[in-house]
């Protein structure tokens, strides 16, 4: 996808942000008016405060540890303050982007905006959806194990249709998954001019037209990827690793915090809420709307009402305001002052007369 200034800022317009939370906030509005009744407000105000505080703990946790990450990744080459406004960015752009599409199609252009290479910023966003990845496909048989028979949710009358679809869905996108996953060790570890030929053989195909640019520019991007990441040691991928671990653990574990503050939760049921909502993203991915918004709030009694009953909306709205409406707002603060900076430093470069090198000229046809 080409980005420029014009286009970074075309998506994120007030009217691609402020058309998802209507209707996020829209179905959350309907399912409170179909399920509200007075307990609930009592129910919240008894809430677990030492339950809410770890909530927000693990949530710090998240952050910090995906800032940590990407400023370890790039080698420190940002500063604590550019790697929070990159992560704030990344996200920013995941909720306002349809989650088929997601954050990372703009972050190499973000990392390059702040003077990473534009070679080594791709290799780094790539290094970073590998670790994503990768933790998926290892988390996934690990948590099923312990609850295979109850990661399903029941969805009631319609439940074995849906419930044989769902599991379908779930398998067809884990076996994507870690084919993606292991194409792309393979190509930036071992062979990454194979992968690219396949790539460009694939593009060949008649029925794959649509995505032949695509292809092209991907099996170009992991030969780039492959050529900044191969010489890195040990230390650089344990690192990286053990971050991944942690950062997506606590993403995992954040619904299973806030449910707990509710109402009584065992080890057990907090693994399920786990196995769960592992579940629960996959089902997230396939919308098409802007951060998932509306399939979000639908979705989540099925897989977590079990554990709230009535008072399961209003733990729907407290979720998407931690998880989503939280960095839209912290991503609408964030962007017009990176932009001001980022792109006034590219008009001065411009006006000094400076040559462009090849690899800048690159950066705006990412």
């Amino acid at each position: 996808m080409a980005i420029n200034e014009h286009k970074l800022q075309r998506q994120f317009s007030a009217r691609k942000i402020i058309l998802p939370v209507l209707l996020g906030l829209s179905v959350v509005g309907y399912m409170l008016y179909r399920n509200y009744k007075p307990e609930q407000l009592e129910t919240l105000v008894q809430a677990s405060p030492l339950w809410l505080g770890v909530t927000f703990l693990v949530l710090f946790i998240r952050d910090f540890g995906y800032i940590y990450r990407i400023r370890y990744i790039t080698e420190r080459a940002l500063t604590w303050k550019q790697s929070f406004n990159v992560i704030m960015l990344w996200e920013f752009a995941s909720c306002a982007l349809p989650s088929v599409v997601g954050g990372s199609t703009v972050a190499a252009f973000i990392l390059y905006k702040e003077n990473i290479p534009l070679g080594k910023s791709i290799a780094q966003v790539m290094v970073t959806a590998l670790l994503d990845n990768l933790y998926f496909v290892l988390a996934v048989p690990l948590v099923l194990l312990f609850a295979y028979d109850t990661a399903m949710p029941e969805l009631g009358a319609l439940s074995p249709a849906i419930r044989s679809s769902l599991e379908f869905a779930f398998l067809v996108s884990y076996i994507l998954v870690t084919l993606y996953a292991g194409l792309m060790s393979y190509a930036l570890f071992i062979n990454p001019k194979a992968v690219k030929n396949l790539l460009i053989k694939i593009s060949m195909i008649s029925f794959m037209k649509k995505w032949r640019s695509n292809l092209f520019n991907h099996a170009n991007e992991l030969l780039i990827a492959s050529q900044h990441m191969r010489d890195k040691d040990f230390s650089y991928w344990a690192k990286a690793s053990i971050s991944t671990a942690f950062v997506w653990t606590a993403r995992y574990a954040i619904i299973g915090c806030m449910i707990a503050a509710f109402t009584q939760l065992s080890l057990d049921d907090h693994l399920l809420v786990f196995s769960r909502n592992l579940i629960y993203k996959v089902v997230l991915m396939m919308s098409v709307t802007p951060g998932a918004a509306g399939l979000a709030e639908i979705s989540f009694p099925a897989f977590f009402g079990m554990f709230l009953g009535g008072f399961t909306t209003v733990i729907v709205l407290l979720y998407r305001l931690l998880t989503y409406y939280l960095y839209l707002i912290i991503g609408a603060f964030v962007f017009p002052r990176w932009a001001a900076r980022v792109f006034s430093k590219s008009k001065k470069h411009d006006q000094t007369g400076e040559p462009v090198t090849e690899e800048v000229a690159a950066g705006d046809h990412i």
